[in-house]
């Protein structure tokens, strides 16, 4: 996963599995979740799936939950959302920036 540390910026995987887990789910549930909110966009693959969870945990974002007839659940720490909040803002930012630029565009046409 290759979340910037200079700038912030989250990859669209880790920002999507975090957000899914804003409830306590099992891997293959994170998997539908980002499917539904995407409208199919996203499809993860299980490998890519299980190394975003794996990285999260390893970053203190996420934690085990509970295991449940061998499922292992995941939620969101609150430094994991703290995450979102930052990527959230940048996001604000960022799309301010292009509204500016391109209103800039509009009136110079």
């Amino acid at each position: 996963m290759r979340d910037s540390i200079s700038s912030g910026a989250l990859t669209e995987t880790t920002l999507l599995v975090l957000l899914s887990l804003y409830k306590e789910l099992h891997g293959y549930g994170v998997k539908l979740f980002i499917e539904e909110k995407t409208n199919g966009r996203v499809v993860l693959g299980m490998g890519t799936l299980y190394g975003a969870i794996k990285n999260l945990v390893e970053k203190g974002w996420i934690v085990e939950s509970s295991r449940v007839d061998g499922k292992v659940n995941y939620i969101i720490t609150e430094s994991g959302k703290e995450q979102v909040k930052k990527e959230e803002d940048r996001l604000c930012e960022l799309q301010l920036l292009i509204k500016n630029i391109r209103g800039e565009e509009h009136e110079e046409n």
